[in-house]
């Protein structure tokens, strides 16, 4: 299935309306049944790119190329569960069925096989306030799930969970993934989590939000606990981690070049010029006064008598 193509993004940029340019020229192939997570800094477009995956937005130049025989089969976990708080943990999964009409027979089917999916037999008459983060974002993959979606979008769902539920969750994803045949964008910072998950990386960058890097990871499916601490998941996380270096090597080199313009006393080499305040010689000077006075060694030689003024 990976051979085959989901969908392309051409020569993709997103230009807001203030002027922010969040995505330039974004060049991207996503195969079917493919795991790819978007890693890189706060602001480098991951989100847009999946809302423009999604229909939620429009390019501002170049387009999303799909199959023909493409149907509007996706589904987008958000990075907040967003149930509904008067609404108990099934009616929150029945609601996608519910107003796309679905046969009622049908969607009970669907959201009792969905919830049985997630591990969350038992909770069907729950309300969110009762439970915990992570079974409240069980709730929300449940949800997604109902709709039975070719494309899962996936939007930091786990990034504000504890370490133990996040890794829990992560198998689950990937035993979700490997049954349902999914192709899935999931937006991550957590390096060691889009490793683990993935089958491949995009780094970006961001101001503007562009592609650094497209990361392949080889290693084999099932993934269990033992691969996290392996040495092959640990070179995998610092060949990501270089692309976050260069990041800093850069803004770093672009800070120090904006201070030398923003500052006229800055020298060649980047060091700054003595802020030491000139000797106040005005009060010394004399227009009507002889030639010999008005020399720059008489004016130091004042400067030295008067330490008043600004001399040694």
């Amino acid at each position: 299935m990976l051979n085959k193509t989901a969908f392309n993004l051409t020569d993709i940029s997103k230009i807001y309306p203030n002027g922010t340019r969040a995505l330039q020229n974004i060049n991207l192939t996503v195969n079917q049944g493919e795991f790819l997570t978007l890693v890189g800094p706060s602001g480098c477009g991951k989100s847009t790119i999946l809302r423009l995956v999604a229909n939620l937005e429009k390019p501002s130049t170049g387009y999303l190329n799909w199959p023909q025989n493409h149907e509007n089969d996706l589904a987008f976990v958000f990075q907040e569960p967003a149930l509904m708080p008067w609404a108990t943990v099934f009616d929150n999964i029945y609601l996608p069925l519910k107003l796309t009409k679905v046969n009622p027979h049908q969607a009970r089917l669907k959201c009792s096989s969905a919830i049985e999916l997630v591990g969350l037999q038992g909770f069907e008459s729950v309300y969110p306030r009762e439970l915990s983060g992570g079974m409240k974002m069980r709730v929300s993959i449940a949800r997604a799930l109902v709709t039975e979606p070719n494309i899962m979008l996936m939007d930091e769902p786990f990034g504000a969970l504890d370490d133990l539920t996040r890794t829990k969750l992560n198998s689950d994803l990937l035993h979700l993934w490997s049954q349902k045949n999914w192709t899935v964008i999931f937006v991550t910072h957590n390096i060691s989590e889009a490793v683990f998950l993935s089958n491949r990386v995009i780094f970006m960058a961001s101001a503007p939000g562009r592609i650094l890097g497209d990361i392949k990871i080889n290693a084999p499916y099932p993934r269990s606990q033992d691969f996290r601490t392996s040495r092959l998941c640990n070179e995998y996380c610092q060949e990501i981690s270089h692309y976050f270096q260069k990041l800093v090597n850069f803004w770093t080199l672009d800070k120090k070049r904006t201070v030398r313009e923003e500052n006229p006393r800055t020298v060649r080499g980047g060091k700054r010029a003595s802020s030491r305040p000139l000797p106040r010689l005005w009060p010394h000077w004399k227009p009507d006064t002889e030639k010999r006075r008005t020399s720059l060694f008489h004016l130091v030689s004042v400067a030295r008598k008067n330490p008043e003024h600004g001399g040694t």
